[in-house]
């Protein structure tokens, strides 16, 4: 299983900010930098007090005396600007994620996710950070439901930023993954959930879905690694397995039946992480491919003396055309690493 390590990234004596940082991802997030690095402060903003206290918990003031915890919202542009001085990095996590609630309270999702990143933005250039990396989604990608065109907005808004940093020279960039082993709201939970329950079959959507998949550690190193190298203005994919989800039901509960129940509304039949479109300019390395913003100061040849060439013509990346399957054993890994993530 591929990982994403880096060697050279150095958080020791620097301040970090992660917004949304007491969701799965950021947890992770933190505990790892605690474990490798020495930061002077890291600094967990989001909104909800009662996540804040559990995590609190789990980092406690007298073995951790570098952890803050600012309660805060990407909304509240004026809460970012205190939250971000003197911060080196922010890792923006918060987003509203739930397709259906999405599609449900629209104005709210907006709101948080495409006027979230642009207080993001602007409180960045405000307190000169030096770099901010943004998550997204691969539903950013050619997007169906309003979720993924909040999230492509939001890319974008990211993107566009190096236009406007000037010599304050704070820089931007977006990491683009599919979905997390065990995370809340993947199906591997859901179907374990229905297995423990003793379900006599397991719903399908479509016998044809296909997913990608990574783990939660992959997902922290992707984007330390992603950070370490970036100039400004790319969208950071990793090269990650896929897997049909009647084979994932198959390698979950042997000999259980399925049966399907069809799509659901703004639900992709397969995930693209790179549409035909951004393929033309994509570049490949070993582990990930780069989507490169169109900027006179971005450098092709610094990845290139890395080893990234450009892809073909008519290259996409999507989990249906993808050269690299999870098998079970494959996926019995990732779920092993996924609970000692959870642990």
């Amino acid at each position: 299983m591929r990982d994403f390590l880096t060697d050279s990234l150095d958080f020791d004596d620097k301040i970090i900010l992660v917004t949304g940082g007491t969701g799965s991802f950021g947890k992770h997030f933190v505990s790892t930098v605690l474990e490798r690095f020495k930061p002077r402060k890291i600094i967990v903003y989001s909104r909800d007090e009662l996540k804040q206290y559990e995590m609190a918990q789990m980092f406690p003031e007298n073995q951790y005396p570098c952890m803050r915890f600012l309660i805060g919202d990407v909304r509240d542009r004026d809460r970012l600007v205190l939250a971000m001085r003197e911060t080196d990095y922010v890792i923006h996590a918060a987003a509203l994620k739930q397709v259906p609630i999405a599609e449900y309270n629209p104005i709210e999702c907006i709101r948080t996710n495409v006027d979230g990143a642009e207080n993001v933005v602007r409180a960045a250039l405000d307190c000169s950070v030096k770099k901010v990396i943004a998550l997204s989604t691969d539903k950013a990608a050619n997007p169906i439901n309003l979720y993924g065109a909040s999230k492509l907005a939001s890319d974008k808004i990211f993107v566009a930023a190096n236009n406007i940093s000037g010599s304050i020279g704070t820089r931007f960039s977006v990491v683009r993954y599919g979905n997390v082993v065990g995370s809340r709201g993947s199906v591997i939970p859901f179907f374990q959930k229905l297995i423990d329950e003793g379900a006599e079959s397991l719903p399908i959507t479509d016998e044809r879905m296909t997913r990608f998949w990574i783990t939660l550690q992959q997902g922290v190193d992707f984007v330390l690694s992603s950070l370490e190298m970036m100039q400004g203005g790319e969208v950071f994919v990793p090269r990650i397995p896929s897997m049909k989800i009647t084979d994932l039901a198959t390698a979950m509960a042997p000999g259980m039946k399925q049966h399907v129940v069809g799509i659901r509304p703004g639900e992709k039949l397969h995930e693209i992480m790179v549409p035909v479109d951004d393929g033309r300019s994509t570049l490949k390395l070993e582990d990930r491919y780069i989507i490169p913003p169109a900027f006179a100061f971005w450098n092709q040849k610094k990845y290139e003396l890395n080893g990234a060439i450009t892809v073909k013509e008519g290259f996409s990346y999507s989990s249906d055309n993808n050269n690299e399957w999870l098998d079970k054993k494959g996926l019995e890994e990732m779920l092993q690493l996924s609970e000692r993530c959870a642990a």
